[in-house]
């Protein structure tokens, strides 16, 4: 995301994993982060999430109830899964997220529409993966404004852990998402 602030933006999706590390790093450290979360994820322990954004500088955002490539449903099966995940969301949390991850980053206009018939006030992406899916990613050189994302996986802790080391070692420091989004002007 543009900006001329030393800052990188930690994402985190899905939800399925709890590690109380990773909750106290959050909490303790007091990293912004945004947390876009399928309903079903937070269902079984929703106090571990509501700990970390009533502690903590976290904010839970939409990630669609089921993870669907959102390009290839019909305009139902899109509001289902996008407005579906905010009612959710908004129900546990108390707050309906106002931002979008499109599972897969799958973006067109189609899903452009729906997610503003949802509510939805911008659609994130991401920069780089630091997640480990298998092999541990090489780390990349961070710049302003990219945009991390990470998963709810085992290995949450240390793929954090090598997310923020590569933010230090770049001169940038984690950030919320959403008070520059407002700042560049991309959300009202």
């Amino acid at each position: 995301m543009p900006t001329d602030e030393k800052v990188v933006f930690i994402t985190i999706d899905d939800g399925w994993v709890h590690d109380p590390a990773v909750a106290r790093t959050l909490v303790d450290r007091r990293i912004p982060a945004s947390l876009f979360l399928l309903p079903g994820a937070t269902s079984y322990d929703t106090q571990y999430f509501t700990d970390m954004v009533g502690q903590g500088r976290v904010s839970v955002e939409n990630h669609t109830v089921n993870h669907p490539d959102l390009t290839t449903l019909d305009a139902a099966g899109k509001d289902a899964e996008v407005c579906g995940a905010g009612e959710q969301l908004a129900a546990t949390f108390g707050r309906e997220p106002k931002l979008l991850r499109p599972p897969y980053g799958a973006v067109n206009d189609d899903v452009r529409l729906a997610a503003k018939a949802c509510g939805v006030k911008a659609l994130i992406t991401w920069t780089y993966d630091f997640t480990t899916w298998g092999e541990t990613p090489a780390t990349p050189q961070l710049h302003a404004g990219d945009i991390v994302l990470l998963h709810f996986t085992p290995t949450l802790g240390a793929d954090l852990q090598r997310a923020l080391d590569a933010a230090k070692a770049a001169g940038l420091k984690p950030a919320a998402l959403m008070p520059h989004l407002r700042s560049a002007g991309l959300v009202p």
